[in-house]
């Protein structure tokens, strides 16, 4: 699997230019979205470019159990911030409480996702898909790692307020994505990146599963 390497804003330049291109026809258009610190200079490009989302969707891959949107650690306020609050997308949906169980058919209902932005965790996780789940999951409530947790403990004020539970997006959606931008940042992520594209598929690591996409692109930089 090739691994494109090149600066942080240079992947984010490239990606937000490849969504830009998608909406410009004036087709409606499905975008996974993805949090976290991995994204946000794609976000920022898209900001810039200003891109007519009226009539695009977006599906984010996950949302921690527990916390209201208005917490400045949800993910909903994080898409708020850094995206939603410069654009009228169409619809915009999250997993949650709610809806988890019928989010897969949401997102069938819409045809499909047509381009899914993906990090990775330092365990091999996508969204929030855990060593060992399964490639055909759907959207559900997930238990997190101590890894992710500890992972994610440099958003909080304290690792005790890390929520040990969030929905995600089930492997299913993800892998059914006409096509899928994964984006590793950070030399921490280089190895876990090289073993997923390059090792044995196993549900040990959940990202080597997009082997097996046809139509996956993958950025690393080493910052």
């Amino acid at each position: 699997m090739r691994i494109r390497s090149n600066t942080y804003e240079k992947v984010c330049h490239q990606i937000a230019v490849d969504i830009s291109n998608k909406v410009k026809n004036g087709n409606h258009l499905v975008l996974g979205l993805a949090t976290g610190s991995t994204p946000i200079g794609i976000y920022k490009e898209l900001v810039k470019m200003k891109p007519d989302f009226s009539k695009t969707t977006t599906f984010n891959l996950d949302e921690y159990v527990g916390l209201k949107e208005t917490h400045d650690q949800s993910y909903r306020y994080f898409m708020n911030k850094h995206l939603f609050q410069y654009f009228d997308f169409e619809q915009s949906y999250f997993p949650n409480e709610q809806n988890h169980h019928e989010y897969d058919i949401m997102i069938s209902n819409y045809g499909g996702i047509d381009v899914q932005i993906l990090g990775i965790g330092t365990n091999g996780h996508i969204a929030f898909n855990e060593p060992n789940s399964d490639r055909h999951s759907s959207t559900r409530v997930v238990d997190l790692t101590q890894n992710t947790i500890e992972d994610n403990s440099r958003f909080f004020e304290d690792i005790k307020d890390v929520p040990t539970q969030a929905y995600t997006m089930g492997l299913s959606s993800i892998m059914e994505a006409e096509e899928i931008h994964l984006v590793a940042v950070g030399k921490h992520k280089k190895d876990i990146l090289e073993r997923s594209m390059n090792g044995e598929i196993t549900p040990e690591i959940p990202a080597s599963y997009l082997q097996q996409h046809k139509k996956l692109k993958v950025y690393y930089s080493d910052r």
